[in-house]
């Protein structure tokens, strides 16, 4: 199963922050932010630095793709 995490980028978009601004305000790596881009998987550590930064649930920032 494929993970989504275009949630994720919209919620960006909403809130005027740029990638740049989640790394350095979720204290996220930038082979994460990497990883995130690619829509590959990310340790729940890295999802949950970026719920508590953006004030959200995993829900709201990603979801599974059926293959």
């Amino acid at each position: 199963m494929a993970v989504s995490y275009k949630k994720l980028w919209k919620l960006l978009i909403d809130k005027d922050m740029k990638k740049s601004d989640l790394e350095r305000e979720a204290h996220i790596t930038h082979y994460a932010l990497s990883k995130l881009s690619q829509g590959k998987n990310v340790s729940t550590e890295v999802l949950g630095k970026i719920c508590d930064t953006l004030g959200c649930s995993v829900d709201d920032i990603m979801e599974f793709i059926p293959d």
